[in-house]
């Protein structure tokens, strides 16, 4: 089916608001989570996590969310976005009650693996619905404003998960998603049409095989370094050769194949590959600073789930008003300056995190939480919209999963490297305090804070339960140092990107101009 340009105006509203839904139970699940990462790791009200279980947790979402997207833009063009998008949303859901019921945190890996899965379904059908349904500047709007639902999650998700969790047991907070879920769903059966590519691309099991095994290889790697605290062993540098090289295997492979599902060659066009790239590195930074967050309001300053929650609603409300400001003011000022700024702006306030400590005033933490995601918000928003509406329609769902999949990239390596960090840091900083302490305490005490201060209060030692927060805040604060510097790269990379066409040709041979696709 092709699209059609006769979709009555309020229609299109319609479907857009449906779309909207579906991004937004993605969100949702995704700050939900940093949520419960502290009650996870409690041994009495939550799983007795260790910090490689929930950064697993964590990882296998995005994981299977990034290296499944491309092979679901295949499957959307093949068989019907809608239909794609349908079967995303029930293995989503499905997943999400496997998740709320898990006994232990292998269960819970896996359940968030299969929910990574029904998300990898679900954005590239929603974002190739959206393009068949718009066109021309309202493309543009419809993308910009589909992206606040990202803020609408990220406002909602802490504050739900907060409430769930001061009166029902932790997997209430999966739950949430089976209703949103079902109300999608009826929206989708009565309103949007089934579009699909006129080519419809083969599937590339070679492809997504190289890509699975090749980040979850390097995520092995990265997270295994903070467990042992060592880079040199065998076990740590051995999973992430094989998986850089398993990667680069991938890359191979799509470049020989005719109609690649995650086609490189986008990459290599300067705006389209140079955004994405700054889109993955502000992703890594994001992730890594949330991982830091979670754990500084609930652990070190002992926050319940719902204070904590309510502590994070200026960096969701910053966020929808970041891309509602953003897209404004790229109507009146060159994109790259504005996101350019936005973005320098969004890696110091991260950076800013070095300077937080047990008892910095909440009213600072506001501010800082306000910018970051106002910050945020003015970069992914129109940036996204930009490179978006450079593909040509017909690749819709290819060019959205390279999108999507190079954003979760950096997510999942943002994890795996920023909680490593904390935790090597961790464990250099509470050894000393460890000299005079028991064997059990110490080896416990090493793991996490999480488990210095359940250990702490169960043998009466309140001073290595402060030492275990002045351990972590000194970890959050190293780690902050890194992830401003990734962001900072991240600004630089987009800076260069968006160079206007004419600054680019003096530095480098001339390129095909990119062009706004236009509707069929």
């Amino acid at each position: 089916m092709t699209a059609s340009p006769t979709l009555p105006k309020s229609r299109q509203r319609l479907i857009l608001a449906v779309l909207m839904l579906c991004s937004l139970v993605i969100w949702l699940d995704n700050t939900v989570l940093s949520t419960t990462l502290e009650t996870l790791a409690d041994p009495v009200r939550g799983l007795d996590a260790g910090p490689a279980e929930l950064q697993w947790a964590t990882g296998s979402y995005t994981l299977t969310f990034a290296t499944l997207m491309f092979t679901a833009g295949a499957l959307g063009d093949r068989f019907g976005h809608r239909t794609v998008l349908v079967t995303g949303l029930v293995v989503f859901a499905g997943a999400s009650m496997w998740a709320a019921y898990a006994s232990d945190a292998g269960q819970l890996i896996a359940a968030r693996a299969a929910m990574g899965i029904g998300s990898a379904l679900i954005m590239p059908a929603n974002l190739a619905i959206l393009m068949w349904t718009f066109s021309g500047p309202a493309r543009a709007s419809a993308i910009a404003i589909s992206s606040t639902s990202a803020g609408a999650g990220m406002a909602a998700g802490p504050v739900l998960a907060g409430l769930l969790l001061g009166h029902f047991w932790w997997g209430s907070v999966f739950l949430v998603n089976v209703p949103v879920v079902a109300l999608a769903l009826i929206g989708i059966v009565l309103l949007v049409p089934d579009f699909r590519s006129p080519v419809p691309r083969p599937l590339d099991p070679a492809g997504m095989l190289l890509s699975i095994s090749g980040l979850a290889s390097l995520a092995y790697g990265l997270i295994r370094a903070g467990q042992v605290a060592a880079w040199g062993r065998t076990d740590v540098w051995a999973p992430i050769a094989v998986g850089v090289v398993l990667l680069a295997a991938f890359v191979l492979v799509e470049l020989r194949i005719k109609a690649p599902s995650f086609d490189p060659r986008l990459l290599a066009q300067r705006t389209f590959g140079g955004g994405n790239a700054a889109l993955g590195l502000l992703l890594f930074a994001m992730a890594a600073i949330t991982f830091y967050s979670a754990f500084y309001l609930q652990g070190a300053r002992g926050f319940s789930p719902m204070e904590a929650g309510a502590a994070t609603l200026p960096t969701a409300l910053g966020a929808v008003l970041g891309a509602t400001l953003g897209a404004r003011l790229v109507r009146h000022r060159p994109l790259r300056v504005v996101s350019g700024a936005a973005l320098t702006v969004a890696a110091l306030s991260m950076g800013a995190y070095g300077l937080l400590g047990p008892h910095t005033p909440l009213v600072l933490i506001e501010l800082l939480l306000l910018v970051q995601g106002l910050s945020i918000g003015m970069v992914i928003g129109p940036v996204t919209a930009a490179l978006i509406s450079s593909l040509p329609l017909e690749r819709a769902g290819a060019g959205s999963a390279v999108t999507n999949t190079v954003r979760q990239t950096g997510s999942v390596i943002g994890i795996a490297v920023g909680g490593t960090i904390m935790s090597i840091v961790y464990r250099r900083a509470i050894e000393p305090s460890l000299s005079a302490a028991p064997a059990p305490v110490r080896d416990r005490a090493r793991v996490s804070a999480e488990q210095a201060r359940h250990v702490a209060t169960e043998t009466h030692r309140p001073a290595l339960a402060r030492a275990a927060d002045d351990a972590f805040v000194h970890a959050m604060h190293v780690g902050a140092v890194w992830v401003m510097l990734i962001a900072l790269l991240g600004a630089a990379v987009l800076v260069i990107a968006l160079r206007p066409a004419a600054d680019a040709k003096r530095t480098s041979r001339p390129e095909r101009p990119v062009t706004a696709p236009s509707a069929r």
